[in-house]
């Protein structure tokens, strides 16, 4: 087994002691992602649609470093403050699929960190390390 830590400054900082993303052989652990503009390190202002659309593209850099993209990704974990969200969080998730989209689960939580209303984990398969 090889395993690799996936880091790129093309996406938030990791705010914690954890690792933006883990490839272990093929397959590509991403952490759980925020609204958080990388450039900034802050939450961004908006809407519930730009903020998952923010979290998207966050994990669409962690892909492309890993040598990657948005259709290797086989699982999702969505994390919603509030599930009167899940509609515009749906259609905003569901444009970036274009072919078969992941296996997925939405969570309501009570909290996320830095008072994040969104957070999208993901599992990938991607070329073999």
């Amino acid at each position: 087994m090889s395993k690799k830590q996936i880091a790129t400054s093309s996406a938030p900082a990791a705010i914690g002691p954890y690792s933006q993303a883990v490839q272990v052989d093929s397959m590509l652990f991403i952490s759980g992602q925020l609204p958080l503009v990388p450039e900034t390190g802050k939450l961004l202002e908006g809407s519930i649609d730009e903020k998952t659309r923010q979290v998207m593209k966050n994990i669409k850099a962690i892909l492309d470093e890993a040598g990657g993209r948005l259709d290797d990704i086989v699982k999702t974990t969505i994390f919603l403050i509030d599930l009167a969200d899940f509609q515009k969080v749906n259609a905003a998730y569901g444009s970036y699929f274009k072919e078969v989209p992941p296996a997925r689960a939405t969570i309501q939580v009570a909290a996320l960190p830095l008072g994040a209303p969104v957070e999208i984990e993901a599992v990938a398969v991607v070329k073999s390390l």
